[in-house]
């Protein structure tokens, strides 16, 4: 799966939430997608609700050469790295599902249950791409099983919150500069890796009945990925370093905190705004330790933020349109940017629909496209201990951009 927000944080987390550009967040209180973004506007839900859906991703990168080089040890020498652009390293259509439960147990105590895919990022180039020394092959993906609770204060206040039981699991590839330039073929290296672990978050809902408010926090998750690293290929002198080790590696995922509003201009006008901070700044790198020794390549991220804003508008009792657009500033650092993650700061444009089938049965489509801003990439990876240390530096220039649609079933008993 593609990362569409800023790193490989996934805010495809809701398909009514993407139609308004994820304006409702943790005011909205309308959907069992709430769950995600603030399990206190569960209060907001009657009876028992469900919903489930799926966002289909359609996104695209290039990258061009800027002339990227290799050195040669105990020389001054830069050698060209030569290749192709890697081609679009995205898969034509990627789905990234989601599950939602909601129950009003008493007119005081709801509970809850979500099932998502908060982050992910999955790329593949070309196997002569010309930065296959920085990356050939990334699947990161992440499965959150949220169990959740909400209570009604006074009529007006809710509290909520939940535990994220969280798996991940990630492969990572590039290739493996040699020795001697003139050897024809690459060595290779890949990270696999798994963990579970525990994170949890809560918020806070306020409504006076024609506005709602939101405040939500989820905890950063530090994971520990323990798995395994090859590396073939590598001629000469360094033959030794061929071979397969348990390695680890640490994964720092971010906190989060969402401020959202929501107006009801007349009966059936609604707006909306929610601000988000991501406490990126806490992922510095991948840092990998096996028996053929410790790797960090460095990333850096800086902490970011994304505002959006939406509206909606009830055409007819069965029938709801909206619209949003949103900013999402990347948290990577130009210094540090990796093909890994080519990422730059987005926006989104986004529409959709929700269709009352009847008093039981919604029906969300929604539908977002993303321009991202085109970056620089000089990212100098060093390989191999002294004196045998070869340095491939990637040069590039990365643009790309993404659409999606999106759909969600919603029943209500």
């Amino acid at each position: 799966m593609p990362a569409l927000a800023g790193g490989f944080y996934l805010q495809e987390q809701s398909p009514i939430e993407i139609g308004r550009a994820l304006s409702g967040g943790a005011a909205a209180g309308d959907d069992p997608s709430t769950i995600y973004f603030n399990p206190a506007a569960m209060t907001e839900l009657q009876g028992v609700q469900l919903s489930a859906g799926a966002s289909a991703l359609m996104a695209s990168a290039h990258q061009t050469n800027r002339g990227s080089y290799r050195s040669v040890p105990g020389s001054t020498v830069r050698v060209p790295v030569t290749g192709g652009d890697g081609g679009n390293p995205f898969e034509s259509v990627i789905p990234v599902p989601s599950f939602y439960a909601s129950a009003q147990v008493t007119d005081k105590l709801w509970l809850g249950l979500g099932v998502n895919a908060p982050f992910g990022l999955k790329l593949e180039y070309d196997d002569d791409f010309f930065g296959r020394y920085d990356s050939l092959y990334t699947n990161l993906k992440t499965y959150n099983i949220q169990p959740s609770a909400a209570y009604k204060l006074t009529d007006n206040l809710s509290i909520g919150g939940g535990v994220d039981v969280q798996y991940v699991k990630a492969t990572l590839t590039n290739a493996l500069p040699q020795v001697s330039p003139l050897v024809p073929t690459d060595g290779f290296t890949s990270l696999k890796g798994d963990d579970w672990t525990v994170g949890w978050n809560a918020g806070l809902f306020y409504t006076t009945g024609d506005t709602n408010f939101g405040v939500h926090y989820r905890s950063g998750i530090s994971h520990k990925l323990q798995g395994t690293q090859i590396i073939s290929g590598v001629a000469a002198p360094l033959t030794a370093a061929n071979g397969e080790f348990a390695a680890t590696a640490p994964l720092d995922l971010p906190d989060i905190v969402t401020v959202s509003m929501m107006h009801r201009l007349t009966p059936q006008l609604r707006a909306m705004i929610t601000g988000k901070w991501y406490n990126w700044s806490k992922f510095k790198g991948i840092a990998v330790t096996s028996a053929a020794g410790t790797t960090n390549k460095e990333l850096d991220y800086r902490d970011s933020y994304s505002v959006s804003v939406g509206g909606e508008y009830d055409v007819s009792p069965a029938l709801t349109l909206r619209a949003g657009t949103m900013f999402d500033r990347t948290p990577t650092n130009p210094q540090y940017l990796t093909t890994r993650v080519p990422d730059g700061d987005r926006v989104w444009l986004t529409g959709g629909a929700t269709w009352n089938v009847s008093q039981m049965m919604a029906l969300n489509l929604s539908y977002a496209h993303t321009f991202v801003e085109k970056a620089n990439i000089i990212r100098p990876d060093s390989y191999f201990p002294a004196p045998a240390t070869v340095t491939a530096t990637t040069l590039a220039q990365t643009s790309g951009n993404a659409d999606q649609v999106a759909a969600s079933l919603t029943v209500r008993f």
